[in-house]
């Protein structure tokens, strides 16, 4: 298999382990251990000793909620007995870039490479959807700014029209059912 082939075949993996959290493109540490072909215990343990180096946009550890929602959705092993016993760290692409500096091994360093053109791939893939929805987001405004002129127009023209002329009445008082005869 050619060079180019092993690149494309690793990018593709590396692309299908991320997944969409708190609006944004991450790579669970479970996965991300996988990729970079140590265990997730050895990750996690490597990015608690150097937790400086991960701050807030770098990586979060996800809420039971969001962990629920993901089990559901990927069919994930539960929690219970073989499964996992804490809650799944999430890394942004600086994250999963900082990750493979602390476990400083061949197999991250490359694997890494694999994961960024990715993240890379996949915001290009994006990037006609957001200037679709930038477009859309525009006309939006602009409609909702046409909708209250043409309010403003419909209700000028009620007033310069002349009030309804009432309907006639019917004529007040009893009437007899027999015609009278003279």
């Amino acid at each position: 298999m050619a060079k180019g082939q092993t690149a494309m075949i690793s990018t593709k993996a590396a692309a299908s382990k991320i997944v969409w959290i708190r609006d944004q493109k991450v790579i669970l540490d479970s996965d991300l251990a996988g990729l970079y072909d140590v265990t997730t215990s050895r990750l996690n343990e490597q990015v608690k000793r150097n937790i400086e180096r991960f701050p807030a946009d770098f990586m979060f550890q996800l809420t039971k909620d969001e962990f629920d929602n993901l089990k559901s959705q990927f069919a994930t092993s539960s929690s219970g007995w073989g499964g996992r016993r804490k809650l799944p760290y999430a890394f942004t692409e600086h994250g999963v870039i900082m990750a493979a500096s602390v476990l400083n091994s061949e197999k991250a360093v490359q694997a890494s490479v694999f994961v960024v053109r990715a993240f890379v791939q996949m915001r290009q893939m994006l990037m006609p959807y957001k200037e679709i929805i930038l477009k859309m987001d525009l006309l939006e405004g602009k409609l909702q700014s046409h909708d209250k002129q043409i309010v403003a127009i419909i209700e000028a023209i009620k007033m310069l029209m002349p009030p309804p002329e009432p309907e006639p009445r019917e004529p007040f008082g009893f009437r007899s059912r027999k015609k009278r005869q003279d």
